[in-house]
């Protein structure tokens, strides 16, 4: 398999009119936009390409937009948001499939000081332990420091009482800064490793794509390029939602591929991760730049 390398996006704009970004370790490390990304997102916009953000933020559409314009990504440089948080809260205020219809009114909330907005609207009674609740949202970890060993004992009293899970976000971990802080998404793993029941939204998951794709308006999923750093999610779901993808080395899988210090990729490694793809991306870049 020999995968090809960009230095720039530009040489792969023409194929398509509509992108779908990953913000976290693509747009931004979480405090500043990453160099170059903004510049390269106004490129695609003033080219009249249909920008769409998909995160796995655990957070509303409209609270990723004011967050990421805080740490300096603009309004202008894209055309919409879409968030696992954001269809998290949709499913649980229609609860219009079984699962959630199934669901009681009392929510234990495992969360951030950053997540509670998602509670606005859903109308629930948020409890603060596993005894008193009828399911468990799982928004993330309150600290960036923080492990799965800090959750274990409240989730095993969930498991113990069979509490359903829902996963705001599906990632495992992030960059935050220079450092990698665990997610929603290792908590969930764990905890359905152990027998408990989660469901999962954001990527990969088919459901974001398609809430997704219903935002950018290309009926054609072949002018799509989703771009993502993670291979869990922003690869694998884009295979698996049928468009093509750009793969950021740059990112969580940074010191994975020998790219600690600012070293160049080890593409003999990047190969060999991508090899089980059966619809690998069609280009690498070691971080979004025009």
């Amino acid at each position: 398999m020999t995968i090809q390398r960009l230095t720039g996006i530009a040489e792969l704009a023409p194929r398509y009119d509509g992108f779908i970004l990953d913000l976290w370790g693509v747009v931004h490390d979480g405090t500043k936009p990453l160099p170059g990304a903004v510049a390269c997102m106004r490129r695609l916009i003033e080219g009249g390409k249909r920008v769409t953000l998909l995160s796995n933020a655990p957070r509303r559409a409209e609270d990723v937009v004011r967050r990421i314009e805080q740490i300096g990504v603009p309004r202008d440089c894209y055309n919409h948001v879409m968030s696992s948080g954001e269809e998290t809260w949709q499913y649980l205020r229609r609860r219009d499939d079984p699962f959630y219809a199934a669901l009681g009114r009392r929510c234990l909330h495992i969360c951030s000081e950053r997540d509670l907005e998602i509670r606005d609207g859903l109308e629930l009674d948020w409890v603060e332990d596993a005894e008193a609740a009828d399911f468990v949202l799982n928004t993330g970890p309150a600290g960036w420091d923080d492990t799965i060993d800090d959750y274990a004992p409240l989730m095993r009293r969930c498991l113990a009482r069979r509490l359903p899970m829902v996963c705001a976000n599906p990632d495992l971990v992030v960059m935050h800064g220079d450092r990698l802080a665990l997610c929603a998404g290792a908590l969930a793993q764990w905890y359905q490793e152990r027998g408990g029941q989660v469901r999962w939204h954001g990527k990969p998951h088919p459901s974001v794509y398609d809430s997704c794709l219903s935002l950018i308006e290309i009926r054609d999923r072949s002018r799509i390029l989703a771009v993502g750093d993670s291979l869990r999610t922003d690869i694998a779901g884009a295979a698996a939602a049928g468009i093509d993808s750009l793969f950021v080395v740059g990112g969580i899988h940074a010191a994975e591929f020998g790219m600690s210090g600012g070293q160049e990729p080890d593409l003999v490694r990047v190969e060999q991760a991508l090899a089980p793809f059966a619809r690998p991306p069609v280009a690498i870049m070691t971080r979004l730049r025009w």
